[in-house]
């Protein structure tokens, strides 16, 4: 089949795109910038930004049967602007397009945030039984909710669509949340964030894009998926002490052992939050509100869902999926 993905430069995306290339299927990806990986596994890149209605509409009149949408703007801070232009905004064009161009599939990757609310634990959830949140704390989390509840309100006849929602996605390639933590660590400015043993799953990054290629070969109109979401995740809960210190040992960095009381945590993520907001500060503020909350409540869900709607089973355990990760360090 020809397939477009959107994103398909960033961690999750060049996995989908590998895979999919693996899987016969011609693939091409629409990004901002120009990636070599793609240009080196046969991947026709088309630049444009999703916000962009013209150059969205210009890219999916390709001939395409699918779109993966994987990309977004993430991250833990930022104008709601910036992330309603790409996370919104830009859904909106992706539903359009394929409307306009006849595309039938559309596999869409959201995330857990959806479903956040403040220091409440999941344990076990499914999308059945978790609703989405509110009052959230981030604009990252408030879009992709909103770009959700669009795509899955856009399954009819002439277009199926599913969203899946991985936890936490790492192992090898990882560029955005494991350099931080490393980074972190080494300098001695990394805290767990209250005890530690809020459990909490994550997703191999393997698993993450065959749970996308599993939901895709089931999805049709009248699916048991189309119209609905997922979690998605290894499937094996850990303490978030273990988890933090599983990646930091196989990325070769010192394990971290100092633990920051919630209270104490949530209320540096509101001073960040408010230096953030008035001075010229760069990058991401070390706390805020959101994260706090995220780093010590408990969050894990059940995979029975994917599993009898789309087949889903998590292929890669944790423990091989930190040894792959230890032995990319050590190329």
């Amino acid at each position: 089949m020809k397939i477009l993905v959107t994103g398909g430069g960033g961690f999750l995306g060049q996995a989908l795109c590998r895979g999919l290339v693996a899987r016969g299927h011609d693939v091409a990806s629409f990004n901002r910038g120009h990636y070599p990986a793609l240009d080196a596994i046969s991947v026709k890149q088309i630049a444009g930004d999703l916000a962009d209605r013209d150059a969205v509409m210009a890219a999916f009149a390709g001939g395409f049967d699918a779109v993966f949408h994987n990309a977004a703007k993430a991250g833990a801070w930022g104008s709601y602007d910036s992330y309603h232009q790409a996370n919104v905004v830009g859904t909106q064009n992706v539903l359009e397009a394929c409307r306009a161009h006849g595309i039938g599939r559309l596999v869409y990757t959201s995330t857990p945030s959806v479903t956040h609310r403040a220091t409440h634990p999941v344990e076990g959830g499914t999308a059945e039984t978790v609703p989405y949140g509110e009052h959230f704390q981030a604009p990252y989390a408030t879009t992709k909710a909103i770009a959700e509840k669009a795509v899955l309100a856009a399954n009819d006849a002439s277009l199926a669509t599913v969203a899946l929602r991985p936890r936490l996605i790492w192992g090898p390639g990882d560029n955005q949340i494991l350099p931080r933590l490393v980074e972190r660590a080494k300098a001695g400015r990394l805290r767990i964030v209250g005890s530690g043993g809020n459990k909490v799953d994550t997703t191999f990054i393997d698993n993450a894009a065959q749970a996308h290629f599993d939901a895709f070969d089931h999805l049709a109109p009248g699916a048991a998926c189309a119209g609905k979401a997922y979690f998605i995740s290894n499937g094996e809960p850990w303490p978030m002490r273990d988890v933090l210190n599983g990646l930091l040992r196989a990325a070769g960095a010192p394990e971290v052992h100092k633990h920051l009381p919630f209270r104490v945590a949530y209320a540096v993520g509101v001073v960040c939050e408010g230096l953030w907001s008035v001075l010229p500060l760069q990058g991401e503020p070390p706390m805020t509100r959101f994260l706090a909350e995220q780093l010590s409540t408990s969050h894990w869900y059940s995979m029975a869902p994917a599993t009898r709607d789309f087949g889903y089973v998590p292929k890669v355990t944790m423990a091989e999926g930190l040894e792959r990760l230890r032995a990319s360090f050590h190329r």
